[in-house]
């Protein structure tokens, strides 16, 4: 018979659950801590600067399955805008060197030949780094798998940081390499660079909240879910606020929060669980111009460059924003907030003034930053093994987020992932269809 599916966590691997069960036979209820939905990938109005911004920089890439039929089901997916070429501007401000990686658009990956569209200084030989990732088993960090040189260097280092948001040291190999297994490896039409064209909710949230509504799905906000009550091996209430929740017999409990959460909530009571217990920070800083810059060659096409040689790792133009995202952060903690923000907007001007045709300036404008203190799982080996599965030893208890076993670093593909497994197991266990693969 069906049930009630009861999704803690309005992120977007909460989302994703719902958007998937949602018009089905089962009854859907997510519950947001929050005042608002979408988590880590969403918008804002930030009143110190009077706009609209996102609570961080997201970069995704034309071949997210997950992503696009996600967006696919919420009618979203002409929101993503890009490149119509897999081109990824880059500065090294440390040489003062300036190009744009240019990839094959098919499998063959003939840009390694061409000097104009390669990392500037890399020799061919470097490439086994790639071969290295994609085979790594998974006790290899990143360092061990690179060879010397510029690619590492200016590319394969910093692509590391960005996606796994840890260090290259003792970020997992294994977890790259499956980045690069599903992009680089797939070849350029894989590999086209997509962002919101006007922000992550306007993108993820907000049709998702707006399709779930139309489907007589219930999203409740500003509604903490306290305690999981256990009884008999399964989950038996939820505690929101003052409000006991009874599950029968039937229901199901989706638990797709931050892995710190779901601890809280379950360690102790529920046998065999695990989780990541060690995470890394990504500091955003959000610079709002005067005047949109107006942009030529490479960076007029992104709209985005990444930076080598600085504290700086990508700069996005979003209008009048200029949004700069800092990964694997926590070696920053100490630092002076107003010191660093001083030393990125020097680091923006010198990545975005010789592609403007007019240079920023040199005063500092007005800023925000946003430090998110544990804004991914560190994605070292020895996390990794840390991260459980959907299914638990309750039968009635499912989990999802980016921070579950996924095979991929904490990413918005990677939680979109996690949801829709979610829904998939809630099905196996009714013994009924999922959403056909759009």
């Amino acid at each position: 018979m069906p049930g009630h599916v009861h999704i803690v966590g309005g992120g977007l691997a909460g989302l994703s659950a719902a958007v998937e069960l949602a018009g089905g036979s089962e009854r859907v209820s997510v519950y947001e801590a929050g005042p608002a939905c979408g988590g880590r990938a969403r918008s804002y109005l930030d009143r110190q600067l009077g706009c609209r911004i996102d609570n961080g920089n997201h970069l995704l890439l034309s071949g997210n399955p997950a992503v696009y039929r996600y967006l696919g089901l919420i009618g979203a997916q002409d929101t993503l805008v890009g490149p119509k070429r897999p081109v990824f501007p880059f500065v090294d401000l440390a040489d003062r060197l300036r190009w744009t990686l240019d990839l094959s658009r098919g499998r063959v990956p003939l840009w390694v030949l061409s000097k104009r569209r390669r990392v500037p200084g890399m020799r061919l030989a470097e490439l086994r780094g790639l071969l290295a990732l994609m085979e790594a088993t998974p006790d290899m960090v990143v360092s061990d798998c690179l060879q010397p040189g510029s690619l590492a260097r200016r590319l394969l280092e910093p692509f590391a940081i960005s996606v796994l948001n840890t260090m290259p040291d003792t970020g997992s190999a294994a977890l790259l390499g499956a980045v690069v297994k599903e992009s680089l490896a797939r070849g350029g039409r894989n590999c086209l660079p997509r962002f919101p064209a006007v922000g992550l909710s306007e993108s993820f949230v907000d049709p998702a909240l707006d399709h779930l509504s139309v489907l007589k799905a219930e999203v409740r906000t500003g509604s903490r879910v306290s305690a999981v009550e256990m009884a008999d091996g399964g989950v038996a209430a939820l505690h929101v606020g003052d409000e006991r929740i009874a599950l029968g017999p039937n229901d199901t409990v989706i638990m797709a929060v931050p892995a710190p959460v779901a601890a809280s909530l379950l360690a102790g009571d529920l046998p065999g669980f695990s989780a990541p217990d060690e995470f890394e920070s990504i500091l955003n800083v959000h610079f709002l111009l005067p005047d949109a810059p107006v942009l030529t060659g490479g960076l007029a096409q992104a709209r985005f460059i990444g930076v080598v040689g600085g504290i700086s790792e990508w700069v996005f133009v979003k209008d009048r924003i200029l949004s700069v995202t800092v990964s694997a952060a926590n070696r920053y903690a100490t630092r002076d907030l107003d010191e660093l923000a001083a030393i990125i907007w020097n680091e923006v001007r010198a990545a975005i003034d010789p592609a403007a045709t007019a240079p920023l300036p040199v005063a500092m404008p007005p800023l925000r930053i946003v430090r998110e203190k544990r804004a991914t799982f560190a994605a070292t080996v020895q996390q990794d093994r840390l991260r459980p599965a959907t299914r638990t030893m309750a039968p009635n208890l499912l989990l999802a987020g980016d921070w579950t076993a996924t095979g991929l670093p904490a990413t918005i593909e990677g939680a979109i992932r996690s949801g829709a497994a979610a829904a998939q197991a809630v099905h196996a266990r009714r013994n009924t269809p999922g959403r056909p693969e759009q």
